[in-house]
Formats: structure tokens, C-alpha cells, sequence
């Protein structure tokens, strides 16, 4: 079941990956939800999970997330990583919008992910928003 979760994960960033919507709101549970601790907030239906590819493929075209390391355990499965693209659109936030700022970021993230029966029931994202809004030029 282990390889299945990883497997379950690699499949999701491949959707946000491709900026395919449908398929990162389908790999959710109808209930699921998604936390950018770095915002704070959360997103939660199909609307709301759909848009957080949108707005970040708006934002940052080229928007990468280098894969590194997976721990799995059970339903959890938590992943290194690093968010990489350039800021190159207004970037939508709940707080408010970042207007492009043609910056890079390549930020450290650790996304954690709770699955209930192959799909995503709760994401929490913790980006490091610290060193992204260094990175942007924002702080």
C-alpha cells in the first residue's frame, strides 16, 4: 500500500505539473482539502482546489516542483521538495494580489498528505514563504 500512496502523490504533482485541473480535483476526496501554511489558508471543493493550480501556473508560467525525498507511512505521506518558476503574473492570493515581479524563486516546501482510500483527503502544504518573498523581491 506504501508504493501505491507514493505512486498516488507523484500522480498529482504530474496534474499540477501539466496544469491539468480536472485531474489534481479528482485526486482529492470530495471533502479534501488543501492548506498553503504559508498564507495562511485553506482550500476546499472542487472550486477552490481547481483554482490553486490556476493561480499558480498564472503566476508563475514555468512553475516546477523538483521532487526529493518521500516518507511513507500508512496513509501519509510526506514529501521534500522545491517550488521553482518565475514570477511572470499577478499572483492571487486570498490576502490580495503580487503583481509580477519577473523574479526567480526556488524555495525549500515539505508538503504533508492524508489519504482515505487512494485519494486525498487533507494537504498541507509548508512552503517556505520567507525565502520566496525574499526571493520576489518582496521583503
Amino acid at each position: 500500500m506504501s508504493l501505491d500512496n507514493e505512486k498516488i502523490i507523484r500522480n498529482a504533482y504530474q496534474a499540477a505539473e501539466d496544469k491539468d485541473v480536472a485531474g489534481w480535483v479528482a485526486a482529492f476526496t470530495e471533502d479534501g482539502t488543501f492548506t498553503d501554511e504559508s498564507i495562511p489558508f485553506t482550500y476546499r471543493g472542487a472550486a477552490e482546489l481547481g483554482k490553486t493550480v490556476e493561480v499558480y501556473a498564472k503566476a508563475f508560467p514555468d512553475m516546477h516542483r523538483e521532487l526529493g525525498r518521500f516518507y511513507v507511512t500508512g496513509d501519509v505521506v510526506i514529501v521534500q521538495l522545491r517550488l521553482q518558476g518565475t514570477h511572470l503574473g499577478p499572483l492571487e492570493l486570498p490576502s490580495g494580489t503580487i503583481p509580477p515581479t519577473g523574479r526567480r524563486m526556488d524555495a525549500p516546501c515539505c508538503d504533508v498528505f492524508e489519504l482515505v482510500d487512494g485519494k486525498i483527503k487533507r494537504f498541507d502544504c509548508y512552503a517556505e514563504g520567507s525565502v520566496i518573498a525574499a526571493q520576489l523581491g518582496l521583503a
